[in-house]
């Protein structure tokens, strides 16, 4: 399949929970418009909404919990048509959740499991959203007890193809692809796959990244959460070298100013000399 070249867009990140692992993404709707504004003018392009963490360790919601959490802020979004500024994802596999999102102008399914449930694919087709397939080894609350592939890229790959053609065959027909760093996986994992990004290019969909202030960063350079967001950017630049072209991120601001820097360097569009 030809590979396609897509613009670089910044996905920022808004948690409805109390347990994210990074608390200034956590948010609820006294303070919604605000943000989601902030990372508008900041140069998002998406916006992800979730309600559940998905961390390493993490218990499961009852879709009841998660959609009472989640549904306040939809229905802010929606009586606001911010959905007419931004386009927004909701970060859930919950069937209900999914519906009553995509209901109030949510356009965009990132679903942590990769489609492992068909009505979330029903839901997905009959919308007409774009459905993010990540890959993750087991579920959150065991993914990172001893992750093992024989090999991560091939293995990556076979779930991408059979997950695609299950999309397909429900009817999605726009997809983007997430290699899901941290979910059940080594750091050895997540550097393979991120030196090899460019091999899942392959399938013409987009790439997503996802690796903000992630515990890899701590495993390379010990850090704390706070302390990592120059690793982070480190990752989300290179892996826009190898074809992501959609940076999943908790600051906005910082990576925009690193991708526009980048850009210029690599398309050699400024030329004036700045103190």
């Amino acid at each position: 399949m030809n590979q396609k070249k897509f613009n670089t867009k910044i996905m920022g990140v808004i948690n409805a929970n109390e347990d994210s692992f990074y608390k200034k993404s956590r948010f609820d709707e006294t303070n919604v418009i605000h943000t989601i504004e902030s990372m508008i003018n900041n140069g998002a392009s998406i916006i992800d909404i979730g309600a559940v963490s998905s961390r390493p360790g993490s218990l499961t919601v009852e879709a009841s919990e998660e959609l009472r959490r989640i549904k306040p802020i939809c229905d802010v979004i929606y009586q606001q048509n911010l959905q007419d500024k931004i386009t927004f994802s909701i970060d859930s596999y919950e069937p209900i959740v999914l519906d009553y999102a995509l209901n109030k102008g949510f356009s965009i399914v990132n679903d942590i499991t990769g489609l492992i449930n068909d009505d979330v694919a029903k839901i997905t087709s009959s919308y007409n959203a774009k459905l993010v397939i990540m890959h993750m080894q087991k579920n959150p609350k065991n993914m990172q007890d001893n992750p093992n592939y024989d090999n991560v890229i091939t293995e990556v790959d076979s779930f991408f193809s059979k997950q695609i053609q299950k999309a397909k065959d429900f009817g999605i027909k726009d997809i983007i692809l997430d290699v899901g760093i941290g979910f059940g996986k080594t750091l050895e994992h997540n550097l393979t796959l991120l030196k090899n990004l460019d091999y899942y290019n392959k399938y013409g969909y987009e790439i997503l990244m996802g690796a903000s202030r992630k515990s890899m960063i701590n495993n390379i350079v010990p850090s704390s959460i706070e302390e990592r967001l120059p690793g982070t950017l480190a990752i989300h630049l290179e892996s826009i070298n190898k074809g992501a072209s959609i940076i999943r991120c908790h600051d906005v601001k910082e990576h925009h100013q690193a991708i526009k820097v980048q850009d210029a360097i690599l398309n050699q569009r400024y030329y004036g000399y700045d103190e």
